[in-house]
């Protein structure tokens, strides 16, 4: 008789496959294999923000990653800080106007100008091209910083979206096994599998991806028609359904405030993109023509609800299903969560209450006036349920601070030309041309000035937007045109509040003409983010033009800590000190600049007028 194995030969064998895929995670993380997949990664000393190569975890086919507007927050909020998240996809993120445009940067804007003692961080996670699993994958690492607050406007890319059911990026699996892969997705080993079987694959097939003038939208859809009441069709609703349930089952129990949204998109001046005609149900093209024909006649209702249809019948789900809103809006009710209706708002201030060209630029997303429109009423729900800063709010009305914030507003004409190449390449491609040829690029755009060739860069070269806002400072700056040459770099500043150099730069072009107003200001702004010796010493130095002699000696001794070599500061001091009769002060300042400087000839004269006073 065969003697049986003892019991801890058992564990031997079941731990050893455990414990090689260990080692081989361990060795991979050591050697640096692959990319950074952690959700959050340091932006500057102390603040965070969303890594770009996040995007990795959800796109394996396609090469034109998306990432977010990069909005930075503190790594430790802050006592007096008050912190929104905002998530879903393109609209979210404000395409074609990005960073810049969207619908955050009003709330932004709006909320630093009503409570200016309240330290504001909206963060815009808006990716293009992801749907509810992204944004359930991501969730739990939201929840971790701490939001005062969670926005969520997401619903259209259920079906091409990432991981959706008509995607490219589709693993035609169940929903918790894609859950299950984007949890393993944060492993090493997981990553250089994927990459094996990538390069495998590659060798029998080849890849949308690689099409040049192919855009994002055109790379993601694998299934062109998905009809209403398909199998694929309920597939989407479903997957949408439960996956936000997952995600208002983590907010609830986290206790953080969320404003959902409904959706809204072009029903009177989009076309469907796809009509088809089975199952007894009528064409959608068929459909759009007569709501036209019923718009004509001034029978408004009825060519809305035939414009809807021929939305719902429109089998290249772009648009998403009524079924989304009614999920999102029951959702809601069964939270106890706010729903701001921004379908319902934007018809109410469209052309016969049917949304059109008025506020959209393409199929959904909405023009730079729409994403203000939608800013707003967020902002007007979240004063209703009492979701603001705990800070004194100033004394304006409603009308007063919207109108400060579009007048603040900071958005570029290069941000405005950007935005329009970017809907115009869009509206040259698949889905929106079918029978007639892609026009060549150069010649659809027309580049008339340097600024519009600044933006045609930004789309068809990969030029970097943060490149091309740099440049046309500079353009400006050269052209003596001071007052776009402000706005550059406010937009630079805008997105990038922790890169000191604009400011820098902004200080002493002012300086060089004579502006000592705006040199003031962006030293101020400097000052409040982190203070150094240059914008410590422009506010002294200003503030001591001005006669504010004990503001100036404040600016200027805080300047010496961190320079005690900068003879002109040590002169500026000492000069104001000279005003306050404080001669000994001065007469040491002014001795221990000369050492640093002999040359110096105006410390030269102060010197002889001190020496005149001591005596």
């Amino acid at each position: 008789m065969k003697k049986k194995a003892p019991f801890y030969f058992y564990i031997v064998l079941v731990s050893l496959p455990v414990l090689f895929f260990i080692l081989l995670e361990i060795g991979l993380r050591l050697s640096g294999y692959g990319f950074n997949y952690e959700q959050w990664i340091q932006a500057s000393n102390g603040k965070l923000v969303l890594n770009p190569e996040i995007a990795r975890r959800y796109f394996y086919s396609t090469n034109s990653l998306p990432y977010s507007n990069q909005d930075i927050f503190d790594e430790i909020k802050s006592i007096n800080s008050f912190r929104v998240f905002i998530l879903g996809g393109s609209t979210t993120a404000g395409f074609p106007y990005a960073p810049l445009g969207s619908f955050s940067r009003y709330l932004q804007q709006r909320l630093e100008t009503v409570y200016p003692k309240s330290k504001i961080e909206v963060v815009n996670l808006g990716m293009t091209a992801v749907n509810s699993y992204t944004i359930r994958d991501i969730f739990p690492g939201v929840l971790e910083q701490q939001p005062d607050l969670i926005i969520i406007y997401a619903g259209h890319n259920e079906y091409y979206g990432a991981f959706g059911v008509g995607s490219m990026e589709s693993l035609e699996s169940s929903r918790s096994l894609i859950n299950l892969v984007l949890y393993l997705k944060r492993f090493k080993t997981t990553e250089l599998v994927t990459d094996l079987i990538r390069g495998f694959m590659s060798l029998f097939s080849s890849d949308i991806s690689a099409k040049k003038d192919a855009t994002l939208m055109a790379k993601m859809v694998r299934e062109k028609s998905i009809p209403l009441g398909s199998d694929l069709y309920y597939d989407g609703i479903d997957q949408f359904r439960d996956n936000f349930k997952d995600i208002l089952d983590m907010a609830k129990k986290s206790d953080i405030p969320v404003l959902l949204s409904t959706l809204t998109c072009n029903l009177r001046d989009q076309p469907p993109f796809v009509s088809v005609s089975i199952d007894n149900l009528p064409a959608a093209d068929e459909i759009y023509k007569l709501g036209h024909q019923v718009l004509l006649k001034s029978n408004f209702q009825a060519a809305d609800s035939l414009f809807n249809y021929s939305k719902e019948l429109d089998a290249l789900r772009f648009r998403s299903p009524n079924q989304i809103n009614d999920i999102i809006s029951l959702s809601g009710k069964e939270y106890n969560y706010f729903v701001v209706d921004i379908d319902s708002a934007f018809e109410s201030v469209s052309q016969y209450g049917i949304v059109g060209n008025n506020l959209m630029t393409d199929h959904l997303h909405p023009t730079l006036d729409g994403y203000h429109y939608m800013g707003r009423l967020f902002f007007d729900a979240m004063k209703k349920l009492n979701f603001l800063p705990d800070s004194a709010p100033i004394n304006l009305n409603d009308d007063q601070q919207d109108s400060i914030t579009i007048h603040n507003f900071k958005f570029s004409r290069l941000d405005s030309v950007i935005g329009n190449y970017r809907i115009t390449a869009l509206k040259n491609s698949w889905p929106f041309i079918v029978q007639t040829k892609q026009i060549d690029i150069e010649t659809l755009l027309k580049p008339k000035d340097y600024i519009d060739s600044l933006a045609f860069r930004c789309i068809n070269e990969n030029m970097n937007w943060e490149t091309a806002h740099r440049k046309s400072a500079n353009y400006y700056l050269g052209r003596k045109d001071y007052k776009n040459f402000k706005l550059e770099i406010d937009v630079l500043i805008s997105q990038f509040p922790f890169t000191f150099n604009y400011y820098n730069f902004a200080i002493s072009e002012f300086l060089n003409i004579g502006d000592f107003n705006q040199a003031y200001f962006y030293s101020t702004k400097r000052y409040k983010i982190k203070p150094d010796d240059f914008s410590t010493k422009w506010l002294g130095i200003i503030d001591l033009s001005k006669g504010k002699n004990e503001s100036a000696i404040k600016y200027l001794e805080e300047s010496l800590k961190f320079n005690r070599k900068d003879s002109q500061v040590l002169y500026n001091l000492a000069g104001a000190y000279f005003r306050l009769h404080k001669f000994d002060k001065a007469f040491e300042l002014i001795n221990e600049c000369l050492l640093i400087d002999s040359s110096y000839a105006e410390a030269k004269n102060l010197m002889r007028q001190l020496e005149s006073h001591i005596n």
